[in-house]
């Protein structure tokens, strides 16, 4: 029988694929030494394995990350105060995450350069937020937006395991 935070670390590689440890440890919300252990007691009953020399764990050593759903990994980070821990699932294309936050949909999307046609293919819906992940704040006056509430973010790594996420409430 696993423990819950075991329980909620197979699902979540289950739903989105390898993740980084750095994410995982903070998505567990204990502290360093008691998080480590969990992914410990996981590897011992070979339910997750380190990917490429440890950076990543998934369920299975073979598994690619996808690097645009863990950019929406760590935007959905910044809210895991409000959301609870299995309220957050894959979404539809062109969208990488959605979550419930006090009764409201958000879906994370996350752009590359020269992609701004894809929000086009996002179909807004009654209660239904956007945040839109950007490299870069400037990308945001190119942007055609559906009409429905949007909030922007970058992520920007400076050199350690975890980025920096911004967010960007307009267009400049």
């Amino acid at each position: 029988m696993l423990l819950k935070e075991e329980q909620y670390v197979v699902r979540w590689l289950a739903q989105y694929g390898p993740l980084p440890r750095a994410q995982l440890l903070a998505m567990l919300g204990k502290p360093p030494r008691t998080a480590e252990k969990i992914l410990r007691n996981l590897k011992r009953q070979m339910l997750v394995a380190d990917i490429s020399g440890g950076y990543y764990i998934g369920l299975d050593p073979l598994c690619q990350p996808d690097q645009r759903l863990i950019l929406a990994v760590w935007v959905l980070l910044k809210f895991f105060g409000v959301v609870d821990p299995l309220a957050h699932y894959p979404a539809s294309y062109p969208s990488q995450i959605f979550f419930l936050k006090e009764n409201t949909g958000y879906e994370i999307v996350v752009l590359y350069e020269g992609e701004e046609n894809l929000l086009r293919l996002l179909q807004p819906q009654e209660d239904l937020k956007y945040i839109i992940v950007l490299p870069r704040a400037l990308e945001m006056p190119k942007l055609k937006l559906p009409p429905a509430p949007c909030l922007f973010a970058t992520v920007e790594f400076q050199g350690g395991d975890e980025p920096e996420v911004m967010f960007h409430y307009k267009i400049p």
